[in-house]
């Protein structure tokens, strides 16, 4: 069992703030801070900073932080080994997907791998990347499926695959099937996904390498569904960036057209990530391996 400073701890890392994390913890401001004085007195070193109102870790405090995170990991997916041991049942994993990554690649093959391993089951939680980060350093899911930014050297990580977020217009627009220009494309409506989707943060970051960014394009729209954006995009109202895997039956069926821009190829990892160093490790290396096995056998 974490010792309770522990806990502290990691809420002031997340929060950076010592009124916040007293909120979140149902202490005090006075105890939050007794509790980080008495970690700094054990370890001899400062653990938080401060220029202003303004707090951050020092570098002791990053590095405590890196090994706390997985202890508290690893204890709560303890407690539910040690739980389904004694009961007799299977291991439940909380496993978090982005929409797009967890809809049309992650879900059929860990349906296959799940059903072959009976000694394993999985709770699913659909968020953004940036949600699923969140909840991993908030310790309530275990492992995640990401189609966006993660900073590499904090977490372990392996790629599933590799997509392609492809340009998609209306069967029936001028740009369908056609090599264009950046600057015609840009001449369309966008119809997008919300700021906290990976796949926007890819679209965006590719676009800023182009010097262009969403503000380029002649208007945009925002949609929180990729079955919403295809329903626009089918009626004209737009064209959009998706990833292979969600639009490719759509473009063979006719429903949608593709639009190939000259010299431009937006490509992105598709990644399993969980916490760094975690004692777990097989567990998870186990989950992946199974599910990346499964998913190339559907490719």
């Amino acid at each position: 069992m974490l010792d309770f400073r522990v806990k502290t701890f990691l809420s002031v890392c997340r929060l950076l703030n010592y009124t916040h994390a007293a909120r979140e913890l149902n202490l005090t401001q006075s105890a939050v801070s007794q509790h980080m004085a008495a970690l700094e007195r054990h370890y001899g070193a400062k653990l938080v900073s401060f220029e202003g109102k303004s707090m951050s870790l020092t570098e002791e405090g990053m590095e405590l932080q890196r090994v706390f995170q997985s202890l508290a990991h690893d204890e709560l997916l303890l407690e539910r080994r040690i739980r389904a041991i004694s009961s007799q049942s299977a291991l439940r994993l909380n496993v978090g997907a982005t929409l797009t990554a967890g809809e049309y690649l992650v879900a059929p093959p860990l349906a296959r791998y799940m059903a072959a391993h009976p000694e394993m089951k999985a709770s699913i939680v659909s968020r953004s990347t940036a949600e699923l980060l969140d909840l991993m350093a908030k310790g309530e899911i275990d492992c995640a499926f990401v189609e966006g930014f993660f900073e590499k050297s904090e977490l372990s990580w392996d790629v599933l695959c590799v997509q392609e977020l492809v340009c998609v217009c209306s069967p029936n627009s001028s740009l369908a099937s056609r090599t264009c220009s950046m600057e015609e494309v840009l001449s369309a409506p966008l119809i997008v996904r919300e700021r906290e989707s990976g796949s926007r943060a890819v679209l965006e970051h590719a676009l800023h390498q182009r010097n262009y960014g969403i503000d380029s394009f002649a208007e945009v729209m925002e949609a929180s569904s990729i079955n919403m954006i295809k329903s626009f995009v089918e009626e004209g109202l737009g064209i959009s960036f998706v990833y292979d895997a969600a639009v490719r039956s759509d473009i063979r069926k006719g429903r949608l057209g593709e639009v190939f821009i000259r010299g431009v190829s937006i490509q992105h990892d598709i990644s399993f990530i969980r916490p760094k160093g975690s004692r777990f490790e097989e567990t998870f290396h186990a989950l992946f391996e199974g599910v990346k096995e499964e998913f190339d056998r559907l490719a």
